[in-house]
C-alpha cells in the first residue's frame, strides 16, 4: 500500500486542481502550503475537506494539490472536485457514496461573457430619449 499514489483533476470556474492522494494521516497541502493556511476561510476549508468527511476517510489519506487559476472560492471548489474523484479511483466502493452527496458532478457555472454594444454581460446601455 505504501507508495501508492491516486491522481485526479477538479475543476471549479477558471481553477484547475491537481490531486494526488497517498495513504498517511490527513494532511492536506495546497501549493505547497497547509490547506488551513492557504484557504483561510472556515467555509472554504469544510467545503475542501467535505469529500473525506463524507466518506469518513479524514485521516487515511494525505492530500497534496497544484491549484492554477481562478479565486479561492472557485479553488476550493476545484479541489473538492478532485478529491472525490480521487477518492473513487482510490476505493471505487466510495463512488455511490460520494455520488449522492453531488461531490463528483462539476459545477458548470462560469462567468458568462461580455457582449459587444453591452456594458456588461446582459447591462443595455440606459436609454436616452434626448
Amino acid at each position: 500500500m505504501a507508495g501508492v499514489v491516486y491522481a485526479a483533476t477538479g475543476k471549479r470556474k477558471t481553477a484547475v486542481a491537481r490531486v494526488r492522494l497517498t495513504p498517511g494521516t490527513g494532511n492536506i497541502i495546497v501549493n505547497g502550503k497547509d490547506a488551513k493556511e492557504y484557504f483561510n476561510r472556515q467555509t472554504l476549508l469544510l467545503m475542501v475537506r467535505a469529500p473525506l468527511v463524507e466518506t469518513g476517510t479524514e485521516s487515511r489519506y494525505d492530500v497534496i494539490a497544484r491549484i492554477e487559476g481562478g479565486g479561492k472560492s472557485g479553488q476550493a471548489g476545484a479541489l473538492k472536485h478532485g478529491l472525490a474523484r480521487a477518492l473513487v479511483e482510490a476505493d471505487p466502493s466510495l463512488r455511490s457514496e460520494v455520488k449522492r452527496a453531488g461531490h463528483l458532478s462539476r459545477d458548470a457555472r462560469v462567468v458568462e461573457r461580455k457582449k459587444a454594444g453591452l456594458k456588461k454581460a446582459r447591462k443595455r446601455p440606459q436609454f436616452s430619449k434626448r
